[in-house]
């Protein structure tokens, strides 16, 4: 029997600013043919590296290697030992605001994508920041303040870029640039991998291909010798219905034509399509935060599993448990 983790958060009650809304970071164990899920982890950050006033906590996109899961939230790191949910490892330090996704490298290493200052880190096991890259090849410092404590500043936007993920290709390593709709090389910075059409997350390298999700509902396939794409995928045209289908993010690739993809519903706080246009009164349905399971050869959803009765709200990766 096939099961998932599903890492995000729980939104808070009410209508908060989006840098405000979620309260806690929740990691669940879905089992889809069940139609059930279970909760690993509820997590609160400390109050020492929040901001003092309304501050937002979730956990963001995961990655999982050996038996470990590393996981960030806005100002955090976070390891878990697995399937126990032990935490094991803990780093924060005073640059970090609106950390996006956690990624081990071979040599032990971590990537972290820093939103907030639109960087990526390398740090290494014992906790020393290794190298810094900004995603546009601008000096980070001259822009942002090392004597600052960001983890206190609720949100520096409007963001540059707003990376959000990371990921390799060999040695080389790549961050996925939302504003930009694209991806690009920081060891190479000649090298970029250009989506366009709609802000871009992910970034989920398997087989000859990586993975790319869209906002507005698509999936991208990028083949990894040419950096081209080579497919777009609207699931809008595989859903049978004529709402928006969420905030699309979050993306498990189970083999070269099936993918799991998240979505998180669309904020009642603003009534707007993810293309930013504004949603009819008449066809304001919000559809649940979920997670759905797509035939990409033949168009088809196969499953979906809607996971707000489990205070899920928000959805940043979905992992194979």
């Amino acid at each position: 029997m096939e099961k998932y983790y599903v890492v995000g958060a729980q939104q808070k009650n009410g209508i908060y600013k989006d840098w405000e809304q979620y309260q806690k970071g929740v990691i669940l164990k879905v089992f889809p043919e069940q139609n059930h899920a279970e909760k690993c982890v509820e997590y609160v950050s400390p109050k020492e590296v929040i901001p003092d006033n309304f501050p937002s906590i979730s956990f963001t996109a995961a990655t999982i290697k050996n038996d470990h899961l590393y996981v960030g939230t806005q100002t955090e790191i976070l390891v878990y030992s697995l399937p126990n949910f032990q935490k094991v490892g803990y780093l924060s330090y005073p640059c970090f605001n609106d950390i996006h996704h956690v990624l081990p490298t071979s040599e032990g290493n971590l990537l972290v994508v820093n939103t907030g200052l639109d960087m990526v880190l390398e740090i290494s096991p014992q906790g020393n920041i290794l190298k810094e890259w900004h995603v546009f090849g601008e000096k980070i410092w001259r822009k942002f303040s090392r004597s600052i404590d960001y983890r206190k500043v609720p949100t520096t936007k409007p963001h540059q870029s707003h990376p959000n993920f990371v990921f390799q290709i060999g040695k080389d390593i790549w961050a996925t640039r939302c504003l930009q709709e694209d991806a690009i090389c920081l060891t190479k910075p000649n090298q970029q991998i250009k989506i366009g059409g709609e802000k871009v997350h992910d970034g989920i390298v398997f087989g000859d291909s990586i993975y790319f999700t869209q906002v507005n509902g698509q999936v991208v396939r990028v083949n990894i010798h040419t950096l081209k794409v080579e497919q777009k995928f609207n699931l809008n045209n595989f859903t049978n219905t004529s709402r928006n289908l969420g905030w699309c993010r979050g993306i498990n690739v189970l083999d070269e034509h099936k993918v799991i993809v998240g979505f998180t519903r669309i904020r009642p706080s603003k009534k707007y399509q993810a293309d930013g246009t504004i949603i009819p009164e008449g066809n304001y349905g919000i559809l649940p935060t979920r997670i759905a399971c797509y035939d990409l050869k033949h168009g088809k959803l196969l499953w979906e599993q809607q996971l707000e009765d489990y205070d899920l709200n928000a959805i940043y990766s979905i992992h194979k448990a």
